[in-house]
């Protein structure tokens, strides 16, 4: 969940969906809270924000009802808000409030020496705005100076950009930005002075005294004062130049404007346009989305964008739209593809400009040799006109800047396989990302070249070949020409083949030399090498989704290196940022890039599984000891320390990270037992279990310490096998299957049993918890109380703290309170600077149940309101769950059925939100019973 300050105050949810926050109030209180994130925000500044210090009789009810509406709306979000006197305080993630990233963005470029780093994240800062800040709020003096600092922080940040941009010799791009900046007011002078430096540094001298003398004059008719240093340096650097001089003079008297272009002019040349895409299919959204950017209701100046990946049919999209469009444009077209991923050589932009003047009607005498003159004179000749213009396959936004028509009623399509998000912040581009296709038009291409009759015979059949062309027009088109070439195979054929990821890529091959891997080489060969290596080492990582961290690893580089690295591969639209930092990918380009990693020495493969299964493990320990501190005693050193690690201060980051990546850990388990890594991969799953646990993922615990089992029996250490089996053992305690249970930790025990240590007295406990599982009571407390006595033995302390609460559950169960009681206090006094741990709460929750068998109702219920409460706040679902429903049975027993009730209903809401189906149905059908 996302809130927007920098513009219309709004709510977006992940998926960028905007989420309705009704009337202009309630937007304003989550505008203030979300200023002040993580600041308690008082009463009395609500007041002033929505009612100019002036509040009616019921302010506060009002205001209460506003903060119980934002209240449901952030249920469920990363983003909390508080009652805490005196007034409210909104906590979260400060990434998730624009305000916050736009300062974070423009703090870390003012350190950021680099000047082209520090330009990206000044765009990347102003590319937030969208908008004047706070625009839909109530117009009073608080939200007008709210909006004012957000504004002069803004202009500053437009300032710091314009400056960096103009140290690498790029103010040119920063030009449209300033312009609309000071479109309202021309006398604010820092910023006609870059505006003055920007346009002589983009080769426009004469246009630069131009404004210089405009601003000189408006400054003494409205103000009565002279030029100040800023804009006399900007006009002495102008000066400085001779070509300048020679050009326009440097008397103090404005030069004249140059003759305007008139309607005599020819048409720029007809049926300049590609032809259209035999077959076209689709699109009815994105050519909708094109007629309302770039139709006849456009903006002035209208600039779309269309983005997407290699194949996803960018071209076809906008010729198709500019083929029915060309008509609407009084003056004509102009196309070109600028082949800016063509191994060859793209064009070069004075190449373009000279192609586009040839087709304004200029001879070719007329057309300068200077670049600049070239762009200087395609200007001025379409100052005027209302042209439509398409430039496609475009590398860079350098490439489009000085190809946009002059004139305010023209329109440019651009498309690139880049993001080219430098046209969104300095052009106010609009931006269309082309998806795949949804499966019905995916169907209906491949219907177009096969005739429905064959294809309707197979419907099975072609909704997988669909899906494994991951629904892109050009792997589409190229699977149906291999069919209808050979009328002889069935669909189910060509599937068989794409099947097998080793023949998916040569499936999607068409003599010719087109096919899906030749598209992904352009693209490749265009990105830097850090980036380009990256792509062939995501192979190794077997998730769907990628961080920072974990690419780090596999690339051994800074952070900040691979940042770079994984946003120039969603730019080129090689993965898509699913969340911030975190990155998807489609099955093809995983697949072209195991080719690429194929290529590479079999010790150079095993060397980056190795890395990326030591950075998991030391993320694995860094989140599992914040359940269960002791497993730090089976911490050992990794030979590839991680360059970055997720940062996981408690049990609810550890847990959230760890749902995130369990599709991740499991898959890794699986493939480091495969290439002989048995015991990085034993370590990873035993590591996994307690985060398992708390995320109540079961039936994906159980599998995971399946492969982690096999692979601590390949590398035939006992001690290894046991902890395992184990861990095993309660996975299928955890599914309701005891006997198997049983069976898996008596062997464990046998193994361990020569060993001293913390896996000797870990086994003892499973075993013990498993026989009192299986009824057998008695001898569960008495292996349980061995195992007790040998913590003294052994010297063990946070690690007891498991075996104490284990015991305290079994003297509770045997009826014997003084004995569950003193093993629960003592477990949490091991656990003392761990309050949210996992035996911590379970020795919480033995305490309340020793108290009622020792008849302290008061204390029992006092303990069982804080092992909830501690439960809720750890984000441990299954433990959650488990505590209401033992908190449910302590009210029955009393007498409260009611709210025994209540209870059940939470544990019953987290079984659901772990995804513990049976386990919701069973509590719901218990409510059901008490409250009939």
């Amino acid at each position: 969940m996302r809130i927007r300050l920098l513009g219309p105050t709004e709510l977006r949810a992940a998926d960028g969906r905007t989420v309705p926050v009704a009337g202009a109030k309630r937007r304003a209180v989550l505008a203030l809270l979300a200023l002040e994130l993580g600041r308690c925000v008082r009463i009395e500044r609500f007041y002033g924000l929505l009612w100019d210090d002036e509040p009616p009789v019921q302010a506060k009810a009002a205001l209460q009802g506003h903060i119980a509406a934002l209240r449901k709306l952030l249920h469920g979000t990363p983003l909390t808000l508080h009652t805490q006197a005196p007034g409210y305080l909104l906590d979260g993630d400060r990434e998730c409030v624009d305000v916050h990233r736009f300062t974070t963005l423009s703090t870390r470029a003012a350190d950021e020496p680099d000047d082209e780093a520090a330009a990206a994240l000044l765009g990347q800062a102003l590319a937030l705005w969208d908008g004047p800040a706070l625009a839909d709020l109530p117009a009073t003096e608080q939200r007008h100076g709210l909006a004012n600092q957000l504004d002069r922080a803004r202009e500053q940040a437009l300032h710091d950009w314009t400056e960096r941009l103009l140290r690498t010799g790029r103010g040119a791009a920063a030009l449209p930005s300033l312009e609309r900046h000071l479109h309202t007011d021309w006398l604010q002078e820092p910023t006609v002075a870059l505006l003055v430096r920007c346009l002589h540094q983009a080769g426009r001298p004469a246009e630069a005294l131009r404004l210089y003398h405009r601003a000189r004059a408006g400054l003494a008719a409205e103000l009565g004062m002279r030029p100040g240093t800023a804009l006399q340096a900007a006009l002495a650097v102008v000066l400085a130049d001779e070509r300048a001089t020679a050009d326009t003079g440097t008397s103090e008297n404005p030069p004249a404007a140059p003759a305007r272009p008139t309607a005599s002019l020819p048409r720029p040349t007809t049926g300049s346009l590609p032809r259209r895409t035999a077959g076209f299919v689709g699109r009815d959204a994105e050519l909708r989305w094109l007629d309302q950017a770039c139709g006849p209701d456009r903006p002035d100046h209208a600039l779309a964008v269309v983005v997407g990946a290699a194949g996803a049919g960018k071209t076809a999209t906008a010729v198709r739209w500019a083929h029915t469009a060309a008509g609407g444009f009084r003056d004509g077209h102009l196309h070109c593809d600028l082949r800016g991923f063509d191994p060859a050589r793209p064009s070069e932009p004075a190449e373009v400009l000279g192609r586009f003047l040839r087709a304004l009607g200029l001879a070719e005498a007329e057309i300068p040799e200077d670049h600049a003159r070239r762009g200087a004179l395609y200007r001025a000749l379409t100052a005027e006109r209302e042209l439509l213009v398409l430039l496609d396959n475009v590398r860079s936004a350098e490439d489009v800047t000085e190809l946009l028509p002059a004139g305010p009623r023209s329109a440019t399509v651009v498309t690139s396989r880049h993001t080219l998000e430098d046209l969104v912040v300095t052009e106010g581009a609009a931006l269309l990302r082309l998806e795949p296709l949804p499966q019905t038009d995916a169907l209906a291409l491949l219907s177009q070249v096969l005739g429905e009759e064959r294809l309707a015979a197979e419907p099975v059949a072609a909704r997988r070949l669909a899906g494994l062309c991951d629904h892109l027009p050009l792997a589409l088109r190229i699977a149906a020409a291999r069919l209808a070439a050979q009328p002889a195979w069935s669909v189910a054929d060509l599937v068989a083949e794409a099947e097998d990821e080793r023949t998916r890529l040569p499936a999607l091959d068409a003599q010719g030399g087109v096919s899906v891997r030749s598209a992904l080489n352009l693209t490749l060969r265009r990105l830097p090498p850090t980036a380009a290596r990256l792509v062939a080492l995501l192979a190794v990582h077997p998730g769907p989704e990628i961080d920072v961290p974990a690419a780090a690893a596999l690339l051994e580089a800074r952070p900040a290196e691979v940042r770079g690295a994984l946003g120039e591969l969603a730019a080129h639209h090689l993965l898509t940022e699913t969340a911030p930092g975190r990155y998807g990918r489609h099955d093809l380009v995983r697949l072209y890039g195991r080719e690429l990693l194929d290529g590479d020495p079999p010790a150079r493969r095993h060397a980056a599984l190795v890395r990326l299964l030591d950075y998991y493990l030391t993320a694995a320990m860094a989140g599992a000891s914040r359940l269960q501190p002791h497993l730090t005693e089976f911490e050992q050193p990794v030979a590839f320390p991680p360059p970055d690690l997720p940062h996981l201060p408690d049990v609810r980051t550890a847990l959230d990270w760890f749902r995130t990546e369990e599709p991740t850990v499991r898959a890794l388990v699986a493939a480091g037992a495969r290439a002989g890594e048995g015991d990085r991969s034993w370590r990873l799953a035993f590591l996994a279990n307690c985060l398992y646990f708390g995320a109540g993922r079961l039936t994906d615990r159980l599998d995971c310490l399946r492969h982690g089992l096999t692979a601590a029996t390949r590398t035939g250490d006992p001690v290894a096998t046991a902890l395992v089996e184990a861990a095993t053992a309660r996975a299928l305690s955890g599914k309701r299957r005891p006997v198997e249970a049983l069976a898996l930790a008596r062997r464990a025990a046998d193994r361990a049993r020569h060993h001293d240590g913390p896996a000797q007295i870990y086994t003892m406990a499973v075993l013990a918890a498993a026989l009192a599982d299986h009824g057998d009571l008695a001898e569960a407390r008495e292996l349980s109380d061995a195992a007790v006595r040998r913590l003294d033995d052994l010297g063990l302390h946070e690690a007891g703290a498991a075996v104490l609460a284990n015991a305290a559950t079994l003297a509770a169960l045997a009826g014997d309170g003084p004995a569950a009681l003193r093993h629960a206090h003592e477990a949490q006094r091991l656990l003392a600077a761990h309050p949210h741990a996992t035996f911590h709460l379970f020795a919480l929750a033995d305490e309340a149940d020793a108290l009622r068998l020792l008849g302290r109702d008061d204390e029992s219920e006092r303990a069982w309101q804080e092992a909830a409460e501690r439960c809720r706040a750890s984000g441990a679902l299954h433990l959650a769950a488990a505590v209401e429903q033992r908190y449910a049975d302590f009210l029955l027993s009393v007498g409260r059925a009611r709210e025994a009730a209540e209870h059940l209903g939470r544990a019953r809401e987290f079984c659901a939100e772990s995804g513990d189906t049976r386990g919701a149905a069973e509590l719901a059908a218990r409510i059901a019973a008490i409250e009939t």
